[in-house]
C-alpha cells in the first residue's frame, strides 16, 4: 500500500481569488511570493486520477489555509478533509489543523479532530507569528499531541518570521523554507522538545529541508567546548542524547520538497536512515502533473528494498492502523 504523506488541498470556500484555468501567486507584505492558487487544489476528482495513474493508494490531506491559522479556517479545513474521506472511501485520510498558539479553543478543536473525526495526526508550520518550535508557548500543544497519541507533521512555514533577505528570485520558497525546516529540526532536538515529550512522534517535511547536506557542520557545532559556547544559556544547550539519536529514533522524514527529484532522496539517504523516511509528493503544488508523480514513484521503486520501505514499509511509523 503506497501512502502519500504530503498531499495538499484547499476548500474552494477559502479562496477569494478566481484563477480560472491559470494560477494566481500571492505575495506577503514584504513582496515575497508565498503561495500559488490554482483550481487543482480543490478538484479532488483530479487528485484521484493522479493517484490512480501514479499507483498511490492513500493520501493524507493537509491544507495550507489551515496551518497555524485562525480557528474558523482550521475548522473548515478539518470538516472538508473529513468530507473528502467520506466522498472517496479509502483514498483520503484527513489530518487535523489546529494552531499551536491558539489556546484552549485550538486544543478543543484538536481533540474534536481525534475523537470525532478520527484523524491520526496534526499539521503545523516550522515557525509562526515570530515564534519558533522550541518556544515554551508551544508546550501545551506538544503535551496534548503526546497525550492523544497523534503524530505532528511539521510543514515549512508559508510566511517566514523574517523574509526581508528573500526579497528577490523567489528565494523564500526556493530555499528559505528549507532553512526554516533545518533550524526547526535543530530546535526540536537542542531545544529539548523531544526530550520533554518522549512519546511525541514528528514527521519532518522535505527531508528536514535537506538537512543531510549540512549534517557534518551541524554535528560539529554540537561540540560546545570546541566552539566556545559551553555555559551560554541559549547557545550552549545540548539534548539528552547524541544528535543522531533523534534522527534515527525519534523523527520521521518525508520525500516532498524536491519537485520529484529522486536524486535528492538518494543524496539524503547518505545520512538519513531509509527506515525513517516516508513517501510524499507535495502534489499539486511542487508537482502538478500526474505523470510526473508516477515518475517520482517509479524512481523510488527503482531504489529496491529501500524504496519499498519508503513507499509502503514505513507507513506504520505514522499510521499504525493503515
Amino acid at each position: 500500500m503506497i501512502v502519500d504523506f504530503q498531499h495538499h488541498f484547499t476548500p474552494r470556500v477559502l479562496i477569494d481569488e478566481d484563477p480560472g484555468e491559470g494560477k494566481i501567486t500571492r505575495y506577503d507584505e514584504q513582496g515575497v511570493p508565498s503561495y500559488s492558487i490554482h483550481k487543482m487544489l480543490w478538484d479532488l476528482d483530479e487528485h484521484i486520477r493522479m493517484m490512480d495513474i501514479a499507483g498511490i493508494d492513500l493520501t493524507v490531506l493537509s491544507c495550507a489555509e489551515g496551518m497555524s491559522a485562525p480557528l474558523d479556517r482550521s475548522i473548515i479545513c478539518n470538516d472538508e478533509a473529513k468530507k473528502a474521506e467520506k466522498d472517496y472511501p479509502g483514498r483520503f485520510a484527513g489530518i487535523a489543523h489546529a494552531n499551536p498558539l491558539g489556546g484552549p479553543d485550538a486544543i478543543k478543536e484538536l481533540n474534536r479532530c481525534v475523537d470525532d473525526l478520527g484523524f491520526a495526526g496534526v499539521v503545523t508550520t516550522s515557525e509562526m507569528n515570530g515564534v519558533y518550535l522550541d518556544s515554551p508557548e508551544l508546550n501545551p500543544f506538544w503535551a496534548e499531541c503526546e497525550r492523544l497519541g497523534i503524530y505532528v507533521f511539521i510543514h515549512p512555514a508559508l510566511k517566514l518570521n523574517h523574509s526581508q533577505q528573500f526579497d528577490a528570485f523567489d528565494l523564500a520558497r526556493c530555499v528559505g523554507r528549507e532553512f526554516s525546516l533545518v533550524q526547526a529540526t535543530i530546535r526540536l532536538i537542542n531545544g529539548g522538545v523531544l526530550d520533554r515529550f518522549p512519546g511525541l512522534r514528528v514527521q519532518m517535511a522535505h527531508l528536514s529541508g535537506g538537512i543531510a547536506g549540512v549534517l557534518g557542520r551541524v554535528r560539529s557545532y554540537q561540540d560546545r567546548d570546541f566552539w566556545g559556547t559551553a555555559g551560554n544559556e541559549r547557545h550552549g544547550c545540548n539534548p539528552e542524547h547524541d544528535f543522531d539519536y533523534y534522527l534515527r529514533k525519534r523523527l520521521v522524514f518525508d520525500t516532498a520538497g524536491f519537485c520529484g527529484a529522486v536524486s535528492s532522496v538518494e543524496t539524503s539517504m547518505v545520512e538519513l536512515d531509509p527506515n525513517r523516511i516516508v513517501f510524499a509528493s507535495d502534489y499539486p503544488q511542487e508537482i502538478r502533473q500526474a505523470e510526473k508523480v508516477k515518475e517520482f514513484v517509479d524512481g523510488i521503486k527503482a531504489m529496491g528494498a529501500d524504496g519499498e520501505k519508503i513507499l509502503s514499509g514505513n507507513v506504520g511509523l505514522l499510521l499504525p492502523n493503515a
